[in-house]
């Protein structure tokens, strides 16, 4: 998944905020294959656990017996995506960790 952030209009929010916002304009100036490899670099574990994570903050009606649409401001839906975002940097340190350990655990003792 690929945002485009210069044309977002999500990201058209207050100038004083974006000048303080170091990540934004980190972002802002990512080409869009930068983006796009990352995003592809994302086990299909990972994007369960947030999937569900997801599905657990807004809710997780059957789709086949609900029409659902959920209606929020600009910034609940910026706290979404960045705890999503946080969750999802955080499994993928502890899947490095768990490779990490798997690997110990198979070289023999010092």
């Amino acid at each position: 998944m690929v945002f485009p952030l210069e044309d977002s209009e999500f990201f058209d929010d207050d100038a004083t905020q974006e000048q303080t916002n170091d990540l934004l304009k980190y972002l802002k100036n990512q080409h869009p294959d930068v983006l796009a490899r990352v995003a592809k670099s994302i086990t299909t574990q990972v994007k369960d656990i947030i999937s569900q994570n997801v599905h657990g903050l807004v809710g997780n009606l059957p789709s086949e017996n609900f029409n659902m649409q959920i209606v929020t401001e600009r910034e609940n839906l910026a706290s979404l995506i960045a705890s999503a975002m946080m969750t999802g940097y955080f499994l993928h340190q502890m899947e490095q960790r768990m490779q990490l350990d798997t690997n110990l655990e198979k070289e023999p003792p010092l």
